[in-house]
């Protein structure tokens, strides 16, 4: 079956990004001048995703909000004859069908995905942490996972990246074995193993695409020490049932979840852009680094 549905688990509290996201979703901060979560939103809607099934909480609203209409807003821009700034609206309102759902409690990333269960179905699906904003291929990064899963169709795909062995202990990590150009068969999933015990440096990125017997067996799956269901456990199990594979992506990945990651984005980003490119280079040579 083709993959037509994108689940974006956007339930979180950002407490690494307090007192910034007390009132307002971590997912809405943004870069240069759009949330973080629309870049993502946009990487599915680039690889051919039809439908976006957003997981949300309390006080995440204006998520729902950002990709809604905004009649008001349009009167007024197109009553004053501010036409980019109309279509730029207009085009998010636009992007793709998009729906929502509530995880009630902070119960791990596995239950999240779980919540989505009644929208998703029996198909497959993607998932996309909005944390990773990944970008700088010609082919969008889950576009590059959906054509290894179609090929195979046998099992879920899992991005992954190489990292330094230092840093290993912050990422769930692949054990495997090379089946094409960046293309691995997955033997197993460690949970972030300390440096010594890993079994790769391909650590697992915030995008997947998953089949839809992993509900079940999230449903089943015990919670942490913490009280939450852990995806990762989940996909270990799957794995035992059904092949999966790993995708080591082209591209550059961003960790805006990370306030020092947050922050060497907006720099990239505005650098990129050609409205802003030129004097922000020239202001950031005048600095005293």
């Amino acid at each position: 079956m083709s993959v037509r549905k994108a689940v974006f688990p956007a339930a979180g509290l950002g407490t690494r990004f307090l007192p910034a996201t007390k009132a307002q979703p971590k997912e809405m901060l943004p870069l240069v001048d759009k949330p973080t979560i629309q870049y993502v939103v946009e990487e599915a809607v680039a690889s051919g995703l039809e439908e976006i099934i957003l997981v949300t909480g309390r006080n995440k609203r204006a998520i729902e909000d950002h990709f809604d209409a905004a009649f008001e807003l349009e009167y007024y821009l197109n009553d004053r004859g501010k036409t980019e700034e109309l279509a730029q609206i207009k085009t998010i309102s636009e992007l793709a069908s998009v729906c929502y759902v509530r995880q009630k409690e902070p119960l791990g990333l596995g239950h999240a995905i779980l919540c989505a269960r009644p929208l998703v179905g029996d198909e497959p699906f993607a998932v996309f942490l909005g944390d990773d904003i990944i970008g700088g291929a010609a082919t969008p990064c889950m576009r590059q996972l959906l054509d290894v899963f179609e090929k195979h169709g046998d099992g879920p795909v899992i991005a992954v990246e190489r990292v330094p062995r230092d840093r290993i202990h912050q990422y769930g990590v692949i054990a495997g074995r090379p089946l094409a150009e960046r293309v691995w068969a997955i033997d197993d999933l460690v949970e972030k193993p300390r440096a010594d015990e890993a079994p790769s440096d391909l650590a697992i990125i915030g995008r997947y695409v998953l089949t839809p017997d992993l509900f079940g067996i999230l449903a089943e799956t015990a919670a942490d020490r913490r009280g939450e269901i852990q995806l990762t456990d989940g996909l270990r199990t799957l794995r035992r049932r059904r092949p999966m594979y790993a995708v080591e992506f082209e591209g550059t990945r961003y960790d805006t979840g990370d306030k020092l990651g947050f922050l060497k984005a907006t720099v990239e980003f505005a650098l990129a852009r050609p409205d802003l490119a030129d004097e922000f280079r020239a202001y950031l040579q005048t600095l005293d680094l």
